[in-house]
């Protein structure tokens, strides 16, 4: 090989710099989106085990509702 033969543009230094340059980028940018849909995803567990909490305290308070109603001993309220 003589020294006036073009080099390969991916042997060319400043090519292969600029190539990493964009592979960081994008790493850098792929690592703050997932950092970002992780605390989603925390957020929304959250929401998910309030919303649980929920529905089991209602749960309790429909069959304690239940249990009362059912007691057919009691007379019925004067406005019947």
């Amino acid at each position: 090989m003589s020294d006036k033969e073009p080099q390969n543009d991916m042997t060319c230094p400043n090519v292969l710099v600029e190539r990493l340059q964009v592979l960081e980028e994008n790493f850098l940018y792929q690592e703050k989106m997932i950092d970002a849909l992780n605390e989603v995803i925390i957020e929304q567990q959250t929401q998910l085990n309030a919303l649980h909490d929920d529905i089991s305290r209602l749960q309790m308070i429909l069959s304690a509702m239940q249990d009362h109603t059912d007691n057919g001993d009691e007379p019925p309220p004067p406005h019947y």
